[in-house]
């Protein structure tokens, strides 16, 4: 099973998009209710302490903003997807110009496989399958799971990062569910992605 961490780089966009989007006054009031320090830029908050912090500020969001976090969250993601590529290594932004230069069709599952690298703290953790027409995103660390016990599925900032992504490769919207989630006791957050019909 994969460890639940996140690296700081990916916490500092995260919370940079938050802030952005509530504004400063309201992400202090999300930060304080989560019990998190207002220095979260704190290089030594990498691994599993970041994997907290991300889980507990989304749980703190869905507690403050109840039902309108989902949207909020989404947005977040949506937005965090361009946030992560402009901030991502030399190496990762020369892969996304090559993928914008592949047919349309060809540029799904690549650029999908892009996400997986950016939310990937360790090889691995997350993985892109094909379902017969259908693509598979599976997240084994989740780390904004780390620490939940959900009725619902809860991951809206993978949801909006994942739409955000498709958008961005096709200039066309797809239809994501999420099928299993952590926080549910599942193994693995699964987001199947439906491309025929």
């Amino acid at each position: 099973m994969s460890s639940r961490t996140l690296s700081n780089h990916f916490l500092k966009n995260f919370v940079e998009t938050i802030a952005s989007e509530l504004g400063q006054e309201n992400l202090a009031i999300v930060l304080e209710k989560a019990g998190l320090p207002p220095d979260w830029s704190d290089p030594t908050l990498s691994g599993a302490t970041a994997a907290e912090a991300y889980a507990g500020l989304q749980k703190a969001m869905r507690t403050y903003y109840g039902r309108g976090a989902r949207g909020i969250l989404i947005r977040v993601g949506s937005k965090l997807w361009n946030r992560l590529l402009e901030d991502a290594p030399l190496a990762v932004r020369a892969q996304s110009k090559i993928i914008l230069g592949l047919p349309v069709n060809a540029r799904r599952k690549s650029a999908l496989e892009l996400l997986a690298k950016l939310l990937s703290d360790q090889r691995g953790d997350v993985t892109v399958h094909t379902l017969d027409l259908d693509l598979l995103l599976a997240d084994k660390a989740s780390p904004g799971t780390l620490g939940q016990n959900e009725p619902e599925r809860i991951c809206y900032v993978t949801m909006g990062l994942l739409r955000e992504c498709l958008y961005w490769a096709t200039g066309q919207e797809h239809d994501i569910e999420e099928t299993s989630c952590r926080a549910n006791g599942e193994d693995a957050c699964e987001f199947k992605i439906t491309i025929g019909g």
